[in-house]
């Protein structure tokens, strides 16, 4: 049985993030995963192919909008198999790559399954089956690293395996017509009706990009709004701009029943409480047909068959894996990294996590202290946030003010088009710390970022406020927002001082 120093289980983003981490540090490091590459759901059936498909879609819309301003396109045509060609190709691509650079570091890369003996002992299973409990997708892998199961001991390990998506008691298995979000994704088919289950960011994006193939969509959602847990305001801005996104939506209603039919897909549900929607009434029963169901429910952590308790890992009451700010578990030698650990499900989270890992593995004074972790849906408009929000500072009797700029006075906004959107920053009274910051508009996810290094320097509204921005940009929403608070804005009227 061979000794391993550092073994990485799961090579996601957060994975490879500290398989290479160690690498870099020195240590010997093993990474095990079921695919061919590195990747994880992320590059594979996650973020990488929906940023892909939703660059698409964009580009559909923005042909279609320019309608508007004197440049008219014909419609496009859908050609499924060539959009799922280029969709692959940049998977490959990217996944390809990180082989690549798992080689340059020297990473020994095996290619199975992994599930604990004891809390210094692993089992790999290599033959294309999965170790016991574990659920994907499974493939030959005899003649790529062997036949059978091996055990390998390890001096630390770091478990990186991420969440699955939950499935609802009353639907056996997925498939091309009751898909989660994975299939959803392979593009077999651009269903006529379309049904999501589930108005978070995955249901909202998957939204978009099968309203701009083609597909008639309908959203059901248990909760009163969609993506409850980003800033109400913004989210009241996207839906102002896709209000026709949906041909119907019912909003605090559960799903009862999921039946495949002759013709499609049966769903029966039933509305919980609120007002009359689409002509039903409140605890009505209705049911209705589509040609396929997208089902967006949530996610559980992704730990059958690694056999935790083998090891004395300790898990919390929803099954995630307990750690502390180094990324530590009960047990010294192993360590948690990424969705696994619960928290925010957030690739670039577990990434800066792997990092952590790697480092404390390596001697160094390192532990999880972002000030800021960004979040970012993908829909069009885009939404992002970033550092506290509204309610968290009402939570915690932080005295703020908020202070927002409207696109509509953005010079860049205007000529592009995009004036529905909002930039807006939470201040901290006092000390004029950027406490947080939200954006609704185009690439808002990639304007946060400014907000997130402000956030983590403890900038003041000042330092931003007096940062020379280009012109004009849209970035400079974040500037002129700051301005706002110190009551000399330059595109806005300023607010009535207090006499």
């Amino acid at each position: 049985m061979e000794n391993h120093q550092v073994v990485v289980i799961g090579a996601g983003p957060g994975g490879y993030r500290a398989a290479f981490m160690a690498a870099d540090l020195g240590m010997q490091v093993t990474l095990i995963d079921p695919q061919a590459n590195p990747g994880g759901v992320c590059l594979y059936r996650g973020c990488i192919p929906t940023k892909a498909l939703l660059h698409l879609a964009k580009v559909k819309e923005e042909a279609m909008y320019a309608a508007e301003w004197g440049l008219t396109f014909k419609e496009p045509k859908i050609d499924r198999a060539k959009i799922k060609s280029w969709k692959d190709s940049v998977i490959a691509q990217l996944t390809g790559g990180l082989g690549q650079l798992t080689k340059a570091r020297k990473i020994n890369y095996i290619q199975g399954w992994a599930r604990f003996e004891d809390s210094s002992t692993l089992l790999i299973r290599q033959d294309g089956k999965r170790a016991k409990g574990q659920e994907g997708k499974t493939e030959d892998l005899s003649d790529k690293n062997g036949v059978g199961d091996i055990l390998i001991s390890f001096e630390y390990v770091i478990i990186a395996t991420g969440v699955e998506p939950i499935k609802l008691p009353f639907i056996k298995e997925y498939n091309d017509r009751i898909m989660n979000a994975e299939i959803a994704l392979e593009l077999k088919s651009i269903p006529k009706r379309l049904l999501i289950l589930g108005g978070g960011y995955i249901g909202m994006e998957s939204a978009t990009i099968y309203k701009a193939l083609g597909s008639e969509v309908s959203l059901v959602e248990a909760m009163p709004t969609i993506m409850p847990t980003m800033d109400p305001e913004l989210v009241n801005i996207y839906l102002k701009q896709n209000k026709s996104l949906f041909a119907e939506s019912w909003f605090n209603t559960k799903v009862t029943g999921i039946v495949e039919s002759e013709d499609g897909v049966r769903v029966s549900m039933q509305r919980m409480n609120g007002e009359e929607a689409n002509g039903e009434e409140v605890n009505q029963e209705v049911t209705r047909e589509f040609d396929a169901v997208l089902v967006s429910v949530g996610m559980r952590p992704n730990t059958k068959g690694l056999d935790l308790e083998k090891a004395g890992v300790e898990i919390d009451q929803r099954g995630y894996i307990k750690i502390d700010d180094q990324c530590r578990t009960n047990v010294p030698n192993i360590f948690a990294i990424g969705d696994i650990s619960g928290g925010m499900l957030l690739a670039h989270k577990a990434s800066y996590q792997g990092r952590i890992a790697a480092e404390v593995i390596a001697g160094q004074k390192s532990a999880f202290d972002a000030r800021a972790i960004p979040a970012v849906v993908y829909t069009s408009p885009e939404i992002a946030t970033a550092g506290l929000s509204e309610l968290d500072c009402k939570e915690k009797n932080i005295s703020y003010r908020t202070v927002k700029f409207p696109w509509a006075a953005s010079g860049r906004a205007v000529a592009m088009g995009a004036t529905a959107g909002l930039t807006k920053l939470i201040i901290e009274e006092g000390t004029e710390r950027i406490l947080g910051a939200g954006i609704v508009g185009a690439n808002a996810g990639d304007l946060i970022s400014e907000a997130v290094l402000g956030i983590e320097m403890a900038a003041r509204a000042s330092d931003m406020a007096l940062s020379i921005h280009p012109h004009p940009t849209v970035s400079e929403t974040l500037m002129e927002a700051a301005e706002v608070f110190y009551g000399h804005p330059v595109h806005v009227a300023p607010a009535k001082r207090k006499s």
